[in-house]
């Protein structure tokens, strides 16, 4: 089965378990969905919306965020990884936002990754779900999955991204981000299957018999 064929057969079957597929995080505005990817490095989706149920009923702008401040931000999160360090990025993007970009989310990637503590995956992850810009963000589990898959050598998460970016439909990239991760929780997890168990790996490679040892994010 060729690489483009895989990737029909891929998509067939994550659309079949997950349509229309709903962001794990909670957010009401552009401004907390970026604060919600940013503190799930590290830390479980269910952890990050436990965290801001209670923090973004205090502050959802970045104005009421920087009247917080670092340490009251930081009693909030204090639960989620790298809080201390996560504390000091989110006042310092609040602060940047009221003053460079008149309170506002930017919608570039070129410009969010500027941000603190923002990286190229949160980016994407927000001009996708936050203003229906096409993205492909790439975490662990799609780096993983596309691995296994053959869709991609897996040098780097770059990489990873500019190969599935190639084989899947621009419009679909939203979605496949979300399906791709629901399935590696799900059926291909990072210390199971290993390319050998789930439905996915054994019908894209019905004669494997050696474990798939895949390059981390």
């Amino acid at each position: 089965m060729e690489k483009k064929e895989r990737a029909l057969v891929i998509k067939k079957e994550l659309e079949r378990l997950y349509r229309n597929p709903k962001p794990p995080l909670n957010f009401s505005n552009p401004f907390t969905l970026l604060i919600a990817v940013l503190l799930s490095a590290q830390c479980t989706d269910e952890r990050v919306n436990i965290v801001t149920k209670e923090l973004f009923k205090k502050a959802k702008t970045p104005k009421s965020m920087k009247a917080l401040g670092v340490k009251t931000i930081h009693e909030y999160i204090k639960t989620c990884g790298l809080a201390p360090k996560k504390s000091k990025a989110i006042y310092e993007t609040s602060s940047i936002l009221i003053k460079k970009y008149n309170s506002k989310v930017p919608q570039t990637i070129e410009e969010l990754v500027t941000l603190p503590g923002v990286g190229h995956k949160t980016a994407s992850v927000v001009i996708n779900q936050a203003f229906g810009q096409p993205a492909f963000a790439v975490d662990t589990h799609i780096h993983r999955l596309a691995q296994r898959w053959k869709l991609t050598n897996g040098r780097s998460v770059e990489q990873t991204e500019k190969d599935l970016k190639s084989l899947f439909p621009e419009e679909s990239w939203g979605e496949l981000h979300l399906q791709i991760i629901f399935y590696g929780r799900e059926f291909c997890l990072a210390r199971k299957c290993y390319g050998l168990e789930c439905k996915l790996c054994t019908t894209l490679f019905p004669k494997r018999r050696s474990k798939v040892i895949t390059n981390k994010a």
